[in-house]
């Protein structure tokens, strides 16, 4: 009797130590936001940046059409790939920052996409911008602004702040538009959203590992941007990039090149 009840206690221990590893590691996935809540989240930094010219200068709709026209379709055309999780539910949007100086780009939970100028002069063809724009997409598709902000406050606290406060979603937008601190990722989300940006290109005619010609292009910089320093290293990244193109057997091969370097005279 002894014995079994050994035998017994070790399977049981051995029961708790599986269930708590993977409790573990779905916490890393825990959120605390709905997706209806990651779409008034966007709103709210929408609204916030519009209300930062200064430091958000948006380059106007009206004089420039054509610029704007050609960067909402090659974003769309990611949206519309059928790759893209919440492609219905979010209000995808797509503004440009006029500043010549940032080599950025990002998208709000809920879908509000931003590039600046800088980037979109930085580079050299549609495959690469279409790469980092698979990258900044796929950050919202894959909620890993709400998710890193679960993590940041803790699920308890936000599950009250959201449930109790309705100016919570409002506040938590400030503090991400404040320093667009709140939009910085684990390293994890950065190499998933580096492959989900490969998934979105590969039935294109595009090169789908046309991020990898950004990170290329970044490494060679004496000052690359300061954002970088967080990430996973840009050699590691190429090679990671284009393995997942050649493993998903992706075969475009456009870049694009000569169109792109028209469409950045217009800036």
């Amino acid at each position: 009797m002894k014995r079994l009840f050994v035998i017994f206690s070790a399977l049981m221990a051995s029961m708790l130590f599986w269930q708590c590893k993977s409790f573990l590691a779905d916490a890393n996935n825990l959120n605390a936001f709905t997706v209806e809540q990651d779409k008034q989240l966007g709103d709210q930094v929408a609204a916030e940046i519009a209300s930062k010219p200064k430091e958000y200068p948006l380059l106007p709709e009206k004089g420039n059409e054509k610029i704007y026209n050609y960067i909402r379709g090659l974003t769309n055309s990611i949206i519309q790939s059928g790759k893209v999780k919440y492609r219905d539910q979010f209000n995808w949007e797509t503004h440009i920052i006029k500043d010549d100086k940032t080599l950025n780009a990002f998208c709000t939970p809920g879908g509000k996409i931003y590039v600046y100028t800088g980037l979109i002069k930085f580079l050299d063809s549609e495959d690469q911008l279409m790469g980092v724009l698979g990258h900044e997409i796929a950050h919202a598709d894959c909620r890993h602004s709400t998710e890193q902000l679960t993590k940041q406050y803790g699920i308890v606290f936000l599950a009250d702040a959201l449930l109790g406060n309705k100016a919570a979603i409002g506040q938590i937008a400030k503090t991400i538009v404040g320093t667009l601190a709140g939009l910085t990722f684990s390293r994890a989300n950065e190499s998933e959203a580096d492959a989900k940006s490969v998934e979105y290109l590969c039935s294109t005619s595009l090169n789908a590992a046309g991020a990898a010609g950004f990170f290329k292009k970044i490494e060679g910089q004496s000052q690359p941007p300061t954002w970088l320093s967080t990430h996973p290293n840009p050699a590691n990244r190429v090679a990671n990039i284009e393995k997942k193109a050649t493993d998903l057997g992706c075969s475009g091969k456009q870049t694009f090149a000569s169109t792109y370097q028209q469409m950045k005279q217009l800036l």
